[in-house]
């Protein structure tokens, strides 16, 4: 989660949108990591992460996690494909998502990412510790 943090901390500040890192892992190994808006047209971190990794390789490989500072978006305003549906469309690739903490309610009344995930199979797993960093980060511009 500690890599997912310093990928958020990249993102430059918005008072429209938060500042998220992601890091995918298989195996212990560190495949890609993405933070907000890093690619072009107001991509988020998972978007980011999995985008990078698939331009290079077919597919995820199974019993890929996903760590990210704040739990995968399930609806987008902006009307592009929310990382919660990115994730499923792995096809349970990912087998676990670590989250640093919930999405607040500024842009978007409810996540229901745990749900979603949940009813997919794919395992969800707070992680604590890390939310004063992660809100500040996510927050900056704010």
């Amino acid at each position: 989660m500690q890599l997912a943090i310093e990928e958020a901390d990249k993102c430059e500040p918005s008072t429209t949108a938060f500042s998220v890192g992601a890091v995918l892992v298989n195996g212990g190994k560190v495949l890609e990591t993405g933070y907000s808006r890093e690619l072009p047209e107001n991509t988020h971190a998972e978007q980011c992460a999995m985008e990078k990794y698939l331009q290079k390789q077919k597919s995820l490989p199974r019993g890929t996690e996903l760590y990210t500072t704040m739990e995968p978006c399930s609806l987008r305003l902006s009307g592009n494909k929310p990382c919660l549906d990115r994730i499923i469309d792995q096809h349970g690739a990912i087998s676990t998502v670590y989250v640093g903490i919930m999405e607040p309610s500024t842009f978007v009344a409810k996540n229901v990412s745990k749900e979603k995930l949940d009813n997919a199979g794919i395992n969800y797993i707070k992680v604590d510790g890390f939310e004063d960093e992660a809100t500040r980060i996510a927050t900056k511009g704010h």
